[in-house]
């Protein structure tokens, strides 16, 4: 058996602060305030619901995650945000128009308490919105100034013991990494002069890292998968994770790839196409934005089908996705897949899917959870990045060269062995082997 962890208590309150207060934040907001006077069940939540096997079966032991591990509770929970457009999350959840006002009148005067920080915000990145609650500042290193200065007054009026960041804004445009990104050095130079290759959400990590608060990027865009980020990381013991929170069709393909894999069905095609109308569908219609959520869904298949080593199976296949923005649809969004597999003897067969989901009800749950988890992480003495949180992402972080793991159920074996073996109990490999 390993030796338990040593994890600090989760004592006090913890503060978790949100760039992007719209249809996300604020429905994981008004859930959790919600869950915690009773009124509705955290449905989605491992941290909340989820159970953990320890030792064999026939041992019957079998708690909740929630009771094993130190977590923090949801009556700790305090939030707090950034956004360019919407003053409180009462209003940006009224807006977003995820929750009825059933559910959002018994939490509104909690909801809008919680008021919006002035957002650093640049049209460049997200062309399809317009910010008016932005701050001006001379230099991106004053705005990042300015992002420090706001997690430190948050920290001490609301009385908060430990802070964790989660990144709940709009897809920026498409980048690769620069040379500004290469050393934390060369990173504070290009704040310093203005570089346009730093992206907004890159100047929140960096102000999230330098204040020891953990990081976690719940969109495709660059942010803490920068070599910068990576350095400032592990100098300042900092957990990290991402990046893009896997909700509907993504999640759809990390469970239904595994099983053509593990049937060894081959695969000729796969036809993905998106219809949604909130914020996120507005601005993926810039055709820059849409290609940074394009590279983030297309990596999937390849990583879990491993088509050089089944290349008779997997080794030619049409890989399509598309997102169309379709207003009536709101936060809706209906995810069509069309899937081409053929079986014994090379017959084709079809599968077709048609989820329709609701964006900010699946992500909700992996913000609470992603807050919990990041905070029992740096309780636990972890810096860098989490990639047992994997989990969570359609594009997640690796620590080594081997790459990232999308297989979904890979994931969650990888994330309860990890939580086993830091409370000192064996991982479970569920071999039946004498």
């Amino acid at each position: 058996m390993p030796e338990p962890r040593s994890i600090a208590p989760a004592s006090g309150r913890l503060g978790v602060l949100t760039p992007g207060l719209g249809a996300v934040s604020s429905t994981f907001i008004a859930g959790v305030l919600s869950a915690r006077a009773g009124h509705t069940v955290p449905i989605g939540s491992l941290t909340q619901l989820a159970h953990i096997r320890l030792g064999a079966r026939s041992e019957g032991r079998n708690p909740r995650i929630a009771d094993f591990v130190p977590l923090a509770s949801l009556d700790d929970l305090v939030f707090g945000g950034w956004d360019p457009i919407s003053a409180n999350a009462l209003e940006a959840a009224r807006t977003a128009g995820v929750l009825e006002e059933r559910d959002l009148a018994p939490v509104s005067a909690e909801l809008e308490g919680v008021v919006a920080m002035d957002a650093v915000f640049d049209h460049r990145w997200v062309r399809k919105l317009d910010g008016h609650r932005v701050k001006r500042a001379g230099s991106k290193w004053e705005l990042a100034e300015a992002l420090v200065e706001d997690i430190e007054r948050f920290r001490t009026e609301q009385g908060c013991e430990r802070l964790v960041m989660v990144w709940c804004g709009s897809t920026e445009a498409y980048q690769e990494p620069s040379g500004v990104h290469a050393t934390v050095a060369a990173f504070e130079a290009g704040l310093r002069a203005d570089d346009e290759n730093i992206s907004p959400s890159q100047i929140y990590a960096y102000a999230a890292l330098v204040s020891g608060v953990p990081f976690a990027n719940g969109a495709p865009n660059l942010s803490v998968d920068v070599p910068c980020m990576l350095e400032l990381a592990r100098d300042r013991q900092v957990p990290i994770a991402g990046k893009d929170f896997k909700t509907g069709q993504t999640l759809m393909k990390t469970m239904i790839a595994p099983g053509l894999k593990a049937r060894m069905l081959g695969l000729r095609g796969w036809y993905s196409t998106n219809i949604l109308g909130n914020r996120d569908g507005e601005v993926l219609d810039d055709p820059e934005s849409f290609k940074t959520k394009e590279v983030s869904k297309l990596g999937v298949l390849d990583t879990i089908l491993q088509p050089g080593v089944y290349p008779e199976l997997y080794g030619t296949i049409d890989h399509v996705v598309r997102i169309n923005y379709y207003p009536p649809r709101g936060d809706n969004k209906e995810g069509w897949d069309n899937i081409d597999i053929f079986g014994w003897m090379g017959y084709p067969m079809q599968i077709k899917i048609d989820f329709l989901c609701r964006d900010s009800i699946l992500a909700a749950p992996i913000v609470l959870d992603l807050a919990l988890f990041l905070d029992l992480a740096a309780r636990a003495g972890e810096s860098g990045v989490q990639e047992w949180l994997s989990f969570y992402f359609k594009s997640p972080q690796a620590v080594g060269p081997a790459g990232p793991e999308h297989d979904l159920f890979i994931q969650q074996t990888k994330l309860k062995n990890t939580l086993r073996e830091w409370m000192g109990e064996a991982p479970v490999t569920h071999s039946e082997a004498g």
